[in-house]
C-alpha cells in the first residue's frame, strides 16, 4: 500500500467529502476517486459509504482511519526526527580530549557547542595522544584533543588554544619564595614527567625546552598522565612544567609559578578524520573555529 493513498484516504475521511479533499491536497476531484477505488480494490473491502449526499466511513474505513493516522503521524515524526539528525541538530558526537584539557578552553568549548545543539548527546572520555589516534583511525571517536597535535594525514586539525608554560612546585619547596625562577637554575631538580609512555609525547616536549637552557634534568620521575604527575608534585616528589591553564584549579599541597627562560608553550589541537563529514563534526568544527577567533581577539 503506498503512503500517498494513506493521505488521500485520511483527507477524504476528515472532509467527508472528496472536492473537498481535492481541494485540500491541490489536486482533481477525479483523480483524488480514483485513488480511493484503487485502495479499496486493493483492501477488498468498502471504505466508504456513498449511498447518502455526505459520504461516510464503513466500518472497515474508521479501522483505517485510526490505524492510518497513527501511521502517517509516525512518518511524519520520523522524517523530522531524521532531519534535525541529518543536520546535526541531534543524534551524538564522541569526543576524545587529553586529561590536562579540562582545565583550558574544553569546558567552554563544550558549553557553548551544548547550547547550540542540546540535542546531541555527548560522549566525553579521557584519553593521551596514542590511544586518541588509534580510536580515530578505529571510528570509535569523532573528535580527539590533543596535545599538541596528532600527526597523521588521513586527519584534520584546527588549533584550539596555545599558551605558556609554568612551574608546578610543591608548597613546602625552597623554590616557593617571591624570588624569580629561572629555568636553567632548576637543572639539578627532580622533574615529573608525563606521560611515561607512549613516547614521543609531551614529556618529550619538557625535555626539549630544557636543552634550551642547556642541560637535562637531574633526575626524572615519570608518569602516566597529568593527574598522577600533579599528585607527585603535591607529595613532594619534585616539580613539573605544566600548562598555564592548569593554574585555573588549585590543587593542595601544589603552588604554580611563572619562570624565566626558554618557553615555547603548548597547544592545544582539535582533529577529526578528513573522510568524516558528519553534521556533528562539522558543527563541532565551526564551533571551534570561532571560539579560537574570539580568544584571538581576547588577547
Amino acid at each position: 500500500m503506498e503512503f500517498k493513498r494513506l493521505k488521500y484516504f485520511v483527507a477524504v475521511a476528515e472532509e467527508r467529502h472528496f472536492g473537498r479533499a481535492a481541494a485540500r491536497l491541490d489536486m482533481a476531484q477525479p483523480p483524488l476517486s480514483r485513488q480511493i477505488s484503487q485502495l479499496e480494490k486493493d483492501l477488498g473491502v468498502l471504505l466508504f459509504d456513498r449511498s447518502r449526499s455526505q459520504i461516510e466511513l464503513t466500518q472497515a474505513g474508521e479501522a483505517l482511519f485510526e490505524r492510518a493516522r497513527e501511521i502517517l503521524d509516525r512518518l511524519d515524526a520520523a522524517y523530522r526526527e531524521v532531519r534535525v539528525i541529518g543536520t546535526g541538530g541531534a543524534g551524538w558526537l564522541r569526543i576524545a580530549f587529553v586529561g590536562s584539557a579540562t582545565h583550558g578552553p574544553l569546558p567552554n568549548l563544550i558549553k557553548s557547542y551544548r547550547s547550540h545543539y542540546p540535542e546531541v548527546d555527548l560522549s566525553l572520555s579521557a584519553m593521551n595522544n596514542a590511544e586518541q589516534k588509534r580510536a580515530l583511525i578505529q571510528r570509535e571517536i569523532d573528535i580527539a584533543v590533543a596535545r599538541p597535535s596528532l600527526d597523521d594525514e588521513g586527519f584534520r586539525g584546527v588549533l584550539l588554544h596555545h599558551e605558556p608554560l609554568i612551574l608546578a612546585i610543591p608548597d613546602n619547596s625552597p623554590l616557593n619564595n617571591d624570588k624569580p625562577l629561572r629555568l636553567k637554575e632548576l637543572r639539578n631538580e627532580t622533574f615529573v614527567l608525563y606521560p611515561n609512555r607512549p613516547r614521543p609525547s609531551f614529556a618529550d616536549h619538557i625535555l626539549e625546552t630544557c636543552r634550551g637552557e642547556g642541560f637535562e634534568p637531574a633526575d626524572i620521575v615519570p608518569a602516566q598522565d597529568y593527574q598522577t604527575a600533579i599528585s607527585l608534585v603535591s607529595v613532594g616528589v619534585g616539580l613539573s612544567l605544566v600548562p598555564a591553564s592548569v593554574s585555573s584549579t588549585q590543587r593542595a599541597g601544589v603552588r604554580y609559578r611563572t619562570y624565566t627562560g626558554n618557553n615555547p608553550g603548548t597547544s592545544l589541537t582539535v582533529h577529526a578524520r578528513l573522510d568524516s563529514r558528519s553534521p556533528h563534526v562539522m558543527n563541532f568544527f565551526e564551533i571551534v573555529k570561532r571560539y579560537s577567533r574570539k580568544s584571538q581577539l581576547c588577547r
